[in-house]
């Protein structure tokens, strides 16, 4: 059964934070280096995707956490697996190598679950980050005109990333935590161009978003109806929000997506806003409150966490929404497919 087809019949999870779950094995730069990059020229403590090829049991492991706790989508740990983002750590070259070693990870875990239980498919969705660079801002106060990066260049990167995912063996690219839309159309664009060149068949895209403030609207200042306009020309998956808010302050953002969106509708936000110290106090149970009650007003198909969630957040989310019935999709959407 394909996963629009099971779409239709239950709300979905996503899983929760990886870099969360990575802090509380308290790894020290030897312990990111491993035996293969041990004599690396610059420090790469931090650069979490690393780990992928240097402890793949431990990201195997927090996958596993949270496909236990009831995930049917896991995401790679390839936030930052591109040319532009490996450049902190001069670690370019590996980009490719990144992709391939993580998608492989989360695909031992997720057969591994969908072995013990075949009525469940696991997903594994090859994460696609925003980068650290941005095409419609400029990093120069004093420059508005200048740009760090080219379109082709961010095209270019995300390609290598795609290949490196789809030759891992993803079932789903998510464009995620996109606060630059014109970042986000150039990885559409990667991944439109990678499929057409190579023949291969297109895998189902999921796009998700990120309101950074009050105001509703990306930190390149469109707002959510802008955004969803911006991308729908894909013809994603879904289309949903993460990150920068917790549950309690996305929820009028979400409604709004709900009533937009011509496909399914994803929400996978923080714990709740971070304290003074930079950490998440919200407690599962809470955070698990407000999706269900997404879930009970029609607004959501596709649920889980960002920053500061653990697999006990999913496990609560799962178990508070699993008997409830999934946003359906608009009528005129319906008679069109």
């Amino acid at each position: 059964m394909s996963i629009r087809k099971e779409l239709e019949k239950r709300i979905f999870i996503i899983d929760g934070a990886m870099g969360t779950m990575i802090q509380r094995h308290k790894l020290t730069e030897a312990d990111y280096r491993g035996e293969r990059f041990k004599d690396w020229h610059s420090d790469v403590k931090g650069n979490n995707d690393l780990l992928s090829i240097t402890q793949p049991d431990i990201i195997i492991g927090i996958h596993k956490l949270y496909l236990e706790a009831g995930a049917d989508i896991i995401e790679t740990n390839t936030f930052s697996s591109t040319v532009i983002a490996q450049a902190d750590y001069d670690m370019q070259s590996l980009a490719y190598e990144l992709n391939v070693a993580s998608a492989k990870c989360a695909r031992t875990a997720a057969d591994a679950y969908t072995a013990k239980d075949p009525s469940k498919k696991r997903y594994v969705a090859g994460a696609i980050g925003p980068l650290n660079k941005t095409l419609s801002l400029s990093p120069d106060v004093n420059n508005p005109g200048y740009r760090a990066v080219t379109f082709d260049e961010v095209v270019d990167a995300y390609y290598t990333q795609i290949s490196g995912l789809v030759d891992g063996g993803v079932d789903i690219l998510l464009v995620e935590t996109i606060f630059d839309t014109l970042n986000a159309k150039a990885a559409i664009f990667a991944i439109k161009k990678y499929f057409r060149e190579t023949k291969k068949e297109e895998l189902p895209i999921m796009i998700s978003g990120t309101i950074t403030d009050a105001s509703g609207r990306t930190l390149s200042g469109q707002t959510l109806e802008a955004f969803y306009t911006s991308v729908m020309h894909a013809k994603p998956l879904s289309v949903g929000l993460n990150c920068a808010l917790g549950a309690a302050e996305m929820r009028a953002h979400i409604e709004e997506l709900s009533q937009i969106a011509a496909c399914y509708t994803s929400a996978y936000p923080n714990a709740g806003l971070p304290n003074a110290m930079g950490e998440y106090d919200e407690q599962p149970h809470q955070t698990a409150h407000f999706i269900e009650e997404w879930a009970k007003e029609g607004f959501v198909n596709i649920v889980g966490g960002c920053c500061g969630t653990t697999p006990d957040h999913i496990k609560h989310i799962a178990d508070h929404v699993k008997t409830i019935q999934p946003r359906p999709l608009p009528v005129l959407e319906t008679q069109l497919a």
